[in-house]
């Protein structure tokens, strides 16, 4: 069987107070998810456990920061893979001592289809 993508969605998050880039990315993926209903994984009969494949990836500026596993868990349903890469913005507070992360996310689904 061949795997087709089906949908991308992208999404942002962000986490205004205390620089924490795992915080930003589950919003940004959970704004992604929130564009979208996957009602054709039902009508196609698609065994969403088994032939729905997530690719998801985060972009922030420090992608080590990033808890995969915490965003690889956030996804209700598919064989979910999740990697983090440069980008997204952060935005210091005029003081120095405060940072805004700004996540971005692309949230790919594959199905394997006959």
């Amino acid at each position: 069987m061949a795997r087709k993508r089906v949908i991308l969605e992208l999404g942002t998050g962000n986490d205004l107070h205390g620089g924490d880039y795992t915080k930003a990315a589950l919003r940004a993926v959970q704004d992604a998810l929130h564009h979208s209903s996957l009602t054709m994984i039902r009508t196609l009969k698609v065994d969403a456990k088994k032939q729905m494949f997530v690719e998801v990836t985060i972009g922030v500026q420090q992608p080590d920061k990033v808890d995969l596993e915490k965003v690889r868990a956030s996804l209700p349903y598919g064989i979910v893979t999740v990697k983090a890469v440069k980008g997204g913005l952060d935005v210091p507070d005029p003081d120095g001592k405060d940072i805004a992360v700004i996540a971005s996310a692309a949230v790919a689904v594959q199905l394997e289809l006959p």
